[in-house]
């Protein structure tokens, strides 16, 4: 499968009333995530769902500037024991993950490096952002999609 700006098109879900937002309009950048989109959509737990719907401010480690981080996806969905959770998912390779490792400090390490700090300061405001309202953040990769 692709992950990747390469991979781009509008989700036509099955059940748009269970969207948050604008149905006619669900962006997907990745194979990756019209897997979701699609578990989202059919999966008989979900309440309802939405894509890049939900903003986060956070401080970017490398401009020190404030910015807005839109993660993937929100869902709120009933669980088996019937109680409901929202759950805020970003979906990313998991070499994206983890701090890229090199001896060199070549231009390619450099960015990898940066973005690697951009994303866990976006995932740690998620986290805290979730942590405030009683909700659950999830970085989900080909990992947890099985791929």
């Amino acid at each position: 499968m692709t992950f990747g700006n390469n991979y781009k098109g509008w989700f036509k879900p099955k059940n748009p009333g269970k969207y948050k937002g604008d149905a006619s309009n669900i962006v997907y950048r990745s194979t990756w995530e019209v897997r979701v989109m699609k578990w989202l959509d059919e999966h008989p737990q979900v309440i309802w769902w939405g894509s890049e719907e939900l903003p986060i401010p956070y401080i970017s480690p490398v401009d020190k500037k404030k910015h807005r981080y839109f993660p993937d996806f929100i869902a709120k969905m009933r669980l088996k024991d019937g109680k409901v959770m929202t759950y805020i998912i970003e979906v990313k390779p998991l070499a994206q993950t983890k701090m890229p490792t090199q001896k060199k400090r070549t231009q390619k390490y450099i960015q990898e490096m940066a973005t690697y700090a951009v994303n866990q300061e976006k995932w740690r405001s998620a986290d805290i952002f979730c942590q405030e309202h009683g909700w659950k953040f999830l970085v989900v990769t080909e990992k947890e999609l099985g791929i």
